[in-house]
């Protein structure tokens, strides 16, 4: 079913529209047949690009008028939240392998596994008219008209429960001063072995106040209900959300980096791409852990120890503990000095190692690089 799906337009629907000018997108809502509202069906499986969409909406449409149900998928890729750590929460060598990129979120919440077997749900509401149980009851009461035999629940987590055991979806939001948006994920078809490999930490040892993800047993709506397909499940969230809300809204798709219908979104796509984002933007931490140390032509060990503070994603303070009879205490020192203010990252030490490693030779050099190798496995 996951193979077949992909081959399928993102969220289509098979109701072809006209793309839309700015100027008709978002109309004065007294101007409207449809009400004060908008279903609208991103045409990106970018998470970037879907992501700064939510942010251009919540900056720029008046949502004291109008509210939006923004519907929307992703190609593979792990998504944090804006107030969590990637290293504690996910497997960043295993995503570089595969290819999956991570984004960081503007949203609190834990971290979530994104593929085309997910569907996002984004209700944009004025601050006001904030109520993520109405929202999930959308969600509920449309899966349940579909397929009456799934127990589907909400909980006061506001994750949705599949046989009061299962998540298949899970919330976050942010709130504004005079606007609102929440957003949840709904499993209809995801790869759950990527999902387990990969929502896993990079980095033992690390103490932080960021916030955890909880973790929780997880299944797909089509592990219970395989006939269930996209087409059907997005005409029924769109009845049902102009149904709970008073709405007349036909989707509407749209092309999240079209300059011309959301003027300025490109820029914000940038920002949640760069690395001061993603990283940067991590909260304060400390590494403490325990590194094992090989020298391969003497076939000996030994153990040494790493200690690292690093904020807004740089280190700001390095200590190497290595026995000084497997190496002097200047090159222990020099490592933890080449590495201070640099980003805690592996492709960024790697460079710094190097060009210590230049000075060396025979032994002292062969130790610092397994002991700089085994640091760099420590950073993820």
């Amino acid at each position: 079913m996951l193979l077949h799906l992909r081959r399928l337009h993102p969220l289509r629907t098979g109701v072809q529209q006209a793309r839309p000018s700015s100027s008709c997108l978002f109309p004065d809502p007294s101007t409207t047949t449809s009400g004060s509202g908008l279903v609208l069906q991103s045409q990106s499986t970018d998470v970037f690009q879907n992501l700064a969409l939510e942010d251009w909406i919540d900056a720029h449409v008046d949502l004291q008028r109008r509210a939006i149900l923004l519907l929307w998928r992703n190609r593979p890729a792990v998504v944090v939240g804006r107030h969590q750590n990637p290293w504690t929460e996910c497997n960043l060598p295993a995503m570089r392998r595969a290819g999956v990129p991570l984004a960081r979120r503007r949203s609190g919440g834990g971290t979530v596994y994104h593929d085309l077997g997910n569907l996002n749900l984004t209700f944009f509401a004025s601050r006001k008219a904030y109520d993520r149980q109405r929202n999930l009851k959308v969600v509920t009461e449309a899966l349940r008209r579909l397929r009456p035999e799934l127990d589907v629940r909400a909980t006061d987590r506001f994750d949705i429960l599949l046989n009061g055991h299962y998540k298949i979806s899970g919330t976050a939001s942010r709130l504004s001063r005079k606007s609102s948006y929440h957003h949840c994920t709904l499993l209809h078809s995801a790869d759950r072995a990527a999902l387990s490999s990969l929502l896993r930490p990079s980095c033992p040892g690390i103490q932080s106040n960021a916030t955890p993800s909880v973790p929780s047993p997880v299944a797909n709506l089509t592990d219970h209900a395989p006939s269930l397909h996209w087409e059907e499940l997005l005409e029924a969230l769109a009845q049902q959300y102009n149904s709970e809300f008073g709405l007349r809204c036909a989707p509407r798709p749209v092309n999240p980096s079209d300059e011309a219908l959301f003027p300025g979104v490109g820029s914000m796509e940038a920002a949640l791409r760069s690395w001061e984002w993603t990283f940067g933007k991590t909260p304060k931490f400390r590494l403490d852990t325990r590194l094992e140390l090989r020298d391969e032509q003497l076939g000996a060990r030994c153990g040494a120890r790493l200690h690292m503070e690093v904020k807004n994603g740089l280190v700001e303070s390095c200590r190497v503990d290595v026995p000084d009879d497997w190496l002097p205490p200047r090159l222990s020192g020099a490592l933890s000095e080449v590495l201070l203010g640099e980003r805690f990252c592996p492709h960024r030490a790697a460079a710094a190692l190097t060009a210590l490693l230049r000075s060396e030779s025979g032994q002292p050099h062969r130790r610092l690089q397994n002991l700089g190798e085994v640091l760099l496995a420590g950073m993820g």
